[in-house]
């Protein structure tokens, strides 16, 4: 009686071929190709203009609404983040809660 995988003439399993016409035992993998580098690098800091936006001008008033605007949106965020990695890990419960 012939083992598990062996073929029925008593020798070994036939080759299959993958999608990509190689075969499924010993095929090596592709080479490495590094990607194409970028047609246009990053654009250089350019000053920014006289009469234009700049973050560094704000008050203090001004950073701190800027702050609440965004930190709900920010914090609903990360928690999501934290939720998805503890239903990843199994772990269901916020241990610090």
């Amino acid at each position: 009686m012939p083992s598990c995988g062996a073929a029925a003439d008593g020798g070994t399993a036939p080759h299959r071929t993958t999608a990509r016409g190689a075969t499924a035992r010993g095929a090596a993998p592709p080479p490495y190709r590094p990607p194409a580098p970028e047609a246009d690098p990053p654009p250089a800091y350019s000053a920014v203009p006289a009469g234009g936006f700049d973050p560094r001008e704000l008050t203090d008033f001004q950073l701190d609404e800027l702050v609440h605007r965004i930190i709900g949106r920010v914090t609903r965020l990360v928690r999501t983040e934290l939720r998805m990695d503890r239903e990843r890990v199994g772990r269901l419960r916020d241990p610090r809660a």
